[in-house]
C-alpha cells in the first residue's frame, strides 16, 4: 500500500469512526463488535464516495462545454472545439486524472466495469460512426448518471445522450472505470 492509498484509507476509517461512535451516542444502542463491523464496511464505501464525487465534479465541469462544436482530431490544446477523446482526455486532467489522447488508448487504461455497474465519470465506449465495425473502439464517452452520457460528436457538439437508447444503445462495446 503506498502513502497516498494508506492516507485515504487513515481518512476514511477515522471519518467512519466519528460517524459510528456519534450513532452509538446518539441512539445509545451497539457494541464494540457491531461498531467495528460498521467501520470496516463504511471504510470501503467512504472510497466510493470520493471517486464518485469526483466523477460527478468531472461530469460537472464538462456540462460547461455543452454546444461547444466537434471537430475530429482536434487539438488538446484547445477548448473551441473538441473530438470524442480530446473532451475526455481535457476534463479528466482538471481532476488530476492523465488520459491518453486517443479513443483506443483510453479503452485500455483503468479497470473494467460491466455496463449495470457504472458509476458516475466512467469511461464508456462505443464502435459507432464511418470507422466502426462493430468491435473497435471509435468512441468515448463518460457516464453522466441515470442512463445518460456527456461525449461530443458531429452535430450538436458537446452534449448528453441516452445510453440506453438508439445508435448509443446499439453500439456500445465497453466501460472502464478510471477513478
Amino acid at each position: 500500500m503506498n502513502k497516498q492509498q494508506w492516507f485515504k484509507q487513515a481518512i476514511a476509517i477515522g471519518m467512519c469512526t466519528t460517524i459510528g461512535l456519534g450513532t452509538l451516542m446518539a441512539t445509545g444502542a451497539g457494541t464494540a463488535p457491531a461498531a467495528a463491523t460498521s467501520v470496516s464496511s463504511s471504510a470501503v464505501t467512504a472510497e466510493s464516495v470520493s471517486a464518485s464525487s469526483t466523477g460527478s465534479s468531472i461530469v460537472s465541469f464538462g456540462k460547461k462545454y455543452l454546444g461547444t462544436r466537434y471537430q475530429f482530431g482536434a487539438s488538446t490544446s484547445t477548448t473551441r472545439y473538441f473530438d470524442c477523446s480530446s473532451f475526455t482526455k481535457y476534463i479528466f486532467k482538471k481532476y488530476g486524472v492523465n488520459l491518453p489522447r486517443t479513443s483506443v488508448a483510453q479503452s485500455k487504461v483503468g479497470s473494467s466495469v460491466s455496463k449495470a455497474n457504472l458509476r458516475v465519470g466512467d469511461l464508456v465506449f462505443f464502435s459507432s460512426g464511418s470507422r466502426a465495425t462493430g468491435k473497435n473502439v471509435t468512441h468515448v464517452a463518460v457516464y453522466a448518471g441515470n442512463g445518460k452520457i456527456l461525449h461530443t460528436y458531429g452535430s450538436p457538439g458537446v452534449t448528453l445522450s441516452d445510453l440506453n437508447s438508439g445508435n448509443w444503445k446499439k453500439t456500445y462495446l465497453k466501460a472502464r472505470r478510471v477513478l
